[in-house]
């Protein structure tokens, strides 16, 4: 049974919700971040990088950092461009991307129903990522910014959220500069409420989609305010945290591909004639569509040639939910054993690029010598993700990409 419930939100003034809305912390670095605040000085991004608003230089975890957006934060509300709602709702956030769309609802998840597994996961956070945004939360008092959520698709809850929808216009509706159009919604008919409440009763488990390491901090803020006030009745703010959940027939995971910097010593005859050995490969004609088709199947970009290359029968497990993913039988097949690639999470030879930037992106680290090879991944699938998660397995990093991002500083939640 899973928990989802309302909240008062602290939110931007109509007017206010475009300038306002920024990308989360994790996307862009320090000076990305301040160049995007010279051309909006209204960005979320005040609160979500505050390292900007102090002397260069200052570390990313110097406590100063962490103070500075606390008071970046409350001086939105200080200055009149953020309200808290006054009574508790849920909220409607659609985003429409090169005109698909997406349509969650921005509530509370449980910290217990995390601990205890209804919330689940399928990727491994690391401690220093986790320390930062449990002392991120913990210094503002809030959740400034929502986790991604999903669960598997409920035909009341479409038709609950589809009424709200069309019974009045949304309070924000907006289209951001990357062309990503944001709109919102407030859920605040009781009936409407409860009907959302109890669907989401019937739901065994909810899934983290993206936001791993803000889900794990979120959840331990909750807990270290526990141990604060062991007199806590449960009901606290700080026993939820704040999330926005999508049905999962309306997401889309991206490829998320790989580019390594050399070929471990050999020659490019050489390493072909190694991949050889597990994988069938297959030039691809020039002018002809190179990204991969299907499942199993992989795109290699080498010396300007472009291959699909498909991993041959009995090569890896095809019963494991882990190991039948494309990018562990890239891993187990071609990354460790022929380019000593064994941990492709701290391994400084690989990096990986998100699906939304192309596959000239490859084409380009390949061509500036850069990289010497690169993989173009067919996409994870939700039913992999969630199947994954249901076994209590772990996907290999940078498995998933999933766009649009959420825009931070639309709605936040404070725990007190």
């Amino acid at each position: 049974m899973a928990t989802f419930k309302p909240f008062k939100a602290v939110r931007p003034l109509p007017d206010k919700a475009k300038d306002i809305a920024s990308l989360p912390y994790d996307v862009m670095d320090s000076d990305e971040a301040r160049t995007e605040v010279a051309k909006n000085p209204l960005s979320f991004l005040h609160v979500e990088k505050p390292e900007i608003d102090l002397p260069k230089g200052t570390g990313l975890y110097d406590p100063a950092v962490y103070a500075k957006a606390k008071e970046n934060l409350y001086n939105y509300m200080l200055n009149g461009h953020m309200r808290q709602d006054t009574k508790p709702m849920f909220y409607v956030y659609r985003q429409i991307m090169d005109g698909r769309a997406q349509i969650g609802l921005v509530g509370l998840a449980s910290v217990d129903e995390y601990m205890d597994g209804i919330i689940k996961k399928h990727e491994l956070t690391r401690a220093e990522k986790e320390a930062d945004r449990i002392k991120h939360v913990d210094a503002c008092d809030a959740h400034p910014s929502p986790v991604f959520f999903t669960y598997r698709h409920q035909a009341v809850i479409d038709s609950t959220v589809a009424k709200v929808m069309a019974a009045k216009a949304p309070e924000y509706d907006f289209v951001s500069d990357d062309g990503i159009a944001h709109s919102l919604w407030t859920m605040d008919n009781p009936a409407d409420i409860a009907t959302i409440q109890a669907e989401f009763t019937k739901l065994p488990y909810l899934y983290v989609a993206d936001g791993h390491h803000r889900t794990a901090s979120a959840a331990k803020v909750g807990l270290l305010r526990r141990e604060q006030y062991p007199d806590y009745t449960g009901e606290e703010e700080f026993n939820f945290f704040m999330t926005v959940i999508f049905p999962d027939n309306q997401l889309k995971i991206f490829d998320y591909n790989r580019a390594v910097k050399d070929l471990h010593g050999n020659s490019k005859q050489e390493f072909l004639s190694k991949v050889a050995a597990k994988w069938e490969v297959s030039p691809i004609p020039s002018g002809t569509d190179f990204a991969p088709t299907k499942l199993h199947q992989v795109s290699m970009y080498l010396d300007g040639e472009w291959y699909h290359i498909s991993p041959k029968a009995g090569t890896w497990n095809e019963a494991n939910v882990v190991e039948n993913l494309d990018v562990s039988i890239l891993q187990s097949n071609l990354l460790e054993p022929i380019l000593d690639i064994k941990d492709p999470r701290r391994d400084t030879r690989i990096d990986f690029i998100g699906g939304i930037r192309g596959l000239s992106e490859l084409v380009k680290r390949v061509d500036s010598g850069r990289e010497a090879v690169a993989f173009a991944m067919f996409p994870t699938s939700m039913d992999e993700l969630i199947g994954i998660a249901d076994a209590g397995e772990i996907m290999p990093p940078k498995s998933t990409w999933f766009e649009p991002k959420l825009r931070s500083g639309l709605f936040i939640h404070l725990l007190k």
